[in-house]
């Protein structure tokens, strides 16, 4: 049976992209108190996020190696364009 949970995970990690996203702008889209749906708790579980929070600065959230390597991987079809680059 095919997950439901993995093309909202794949979203989020799209939605997070390149770079960096604020962890609160990233927890108030992606975290849901549905538990059928738990994409933000999923992807973390999954290691495909970072989170830093340097001193004196906001906390913020990334995709993980292994967040990087897995939307390659699901999203990496010839003729289209890779936010990762490809």
């Amino acid at each position: 049976m095919h997950d439901p949970i993995e093309p909202l995970i794949l979203d989020l990690l799209e939605w997070i992209g390149h770079g960096t996203r604020p962890y609160s702008e990233a927890i108030e889209v992606w975290r849901t108190s549905c538990p059928r749906l738990p994409v933000w708790e999923d992807a973390c579980a999954s290691g495909y996020l970072t989170r830093t929070h340097l001193p004196g600065g906001v906390a913020e959230v990334a995709l993980s190696p292994a967040g990087v390597a897995y939307l390659r991987a699901s999203r990496n079809t010839p003729g289209t364009d890779s936010p990762l680059g490809g």
